[in-house]
């Protein structure tokens, strides 16, 4: 499989990525908004997303932008935000 040259496509792997996490993670999540610790409360999803991603995106896509970090804040914070917790 080759890598990943394009930022829109780095962008679409990212949010497919982050909505899996979302998907698979919704008590965790919501447990880690309330508590203010999401991303320890899913460090090991994120740990492997993160492997994931750069072994399929090319390092000069991955230098120009940090499409996972965005992707994960529009795909799981910001579809969560209904929930209660202090960060917001």
């Amino acid at each position: 499989m080759s890598l990943i040259k394009t930022p829109e496509a780095a962008a679409r792997l990212a949010r497919t990525i982050a909505s899996d996490i979302a998907m698979y993670n919704k008590d965790r999540i919501a447990e880690g908004l309330k508590n203010d610790n999401v991303f320890e409360a899913i460090e090991a999803d994120l740990s492997e997303a993160r492997t994931l991603f750069e072994g399929r995106v090319s390092p000069e896509v991955r230098e120009t932008h940090d499409f996972l970090s965005r992707a994960l804040v529009d795909v799981m914070l910001k579809a969560n935000a209904h929930l209660p917790t202090n960060i917001w």
